[in-house]
């Protein structure tokens, strides 16, 4: 989640070579259109690894007004031995680390992690039937009791991720960003009250959503973003294929960005049930 007033440095002032056709990046969206539409499963010894990230592409969706992801080569086989690409990317693209330095001010950079809070119990609350006729949906402190009564007590220092289902809108971008007339972006996340719910009386690790904001979309105060980053807890957006986990039993680990001073990036992210 993002809302830039800034100038768009990783486009903009990039001394990048000329962009790609629009061919080029139209099969580039499609390859990563058909890529997001697999759930990769994977068996690892006596169980199951799913990945939980998103790949990256031009048709990723991204948080209204930041610019979407780009590769250009800069480097060829037949020139010198070796291809390589240049990007050109937003920290908060695709699936990625929200750090608690990015609202508030002193907070951790992903650095900064205890190593322990990224391989963590997965926690998986289910929202998507109410999602499925509210777009506004978030998870409540309701929610977290009802999971607990039959699920039990959430441990301390468990990844609590949210499922929406939302991910089934990914093969048409704008129908994930979901505008309305005025602009505003909805889909469905953590409200304020659950947020600091979980951090003060559940201690937990950190937080997911499969949607571009730990907070619902149209909210304008970011309570969630505020409870769980101002609370030292990290946050990860844009998860995949949470409804392939199952409630509680996996153990999730994070591969989270390392650039010094960083307010988060895109982020490597698997379940081990």
């Amino acid at each position: 989640m993002c809302a830039p007033r800034i100038v768009r440095i990783a486009h903009d002032s990039a001394d990048f070579p000329a962009a790609p056709s629009r061919r080029a990046l139209s099969g580039a969206a499609g390859l990563a259109a058909l890529a997001a539409a697999t759930a990769p499963v994977a068996r690892a010894g006596t169980g199951t690894v799913v990945d939980l990230t998103h790949p990256v592409g031009p048709n990723t969706p991204m948080w209204p007004g930041n610019p979407p992801f780009a590769m250009v080569p800069v480097g060829w086989h037949a020139l010198g031995g070796f291809d390589q690409n240049a990007i050109a990317l937003w920290e908060h693209t695709g699936t990625h680390v929200d750090a608690p330095l990015r609202r508030a001010s002193g907070g951790a950079a992903p650095g900064a992690f205890s190593v322990r809070d990224l391989v963590a119990p997965l926690i998986v609350i289910d929202i998507s039937a109410k999602a499925s006729f509210d777009v506004d949906a978030t998870v409540t402190i309701d929610d977290i009791d009802a999971f607990e009564r039959i699920y039990g007590r959430i441990p301390p220092r468990a990844f609590v991720a949210m499922y929406s289902g939302w991910e089934r809108r990914l093969a048409h971008p704008a129908a994930f960003v979901n505008l309305d007339a005025e602009g505003t972006p909805h889909a469905p996340g953590f409200c304020a009250e659950a947020a600091e719910y979980l951090v003060r009386r559940r201690d937990i690790a950190g937080a997911g959503v499969d949607t571009l904001s730990l907070d619902h979309a149209a909210d304008p105060d970011y309570g969630a973003h505020t409870a769980f980053l101002g609370g030292g807890r990290y946050g990860v957006e844009m998860v995949a294929n949470l409804g392939s986990v199952p409630p509680t039993g996996a153990t999730v680990v994070v591969g989270t960005p390392e650039h010094i001073g960083g307010t988060g990036g895109p982020c490597r992210m698997l379940a081990l049930t």
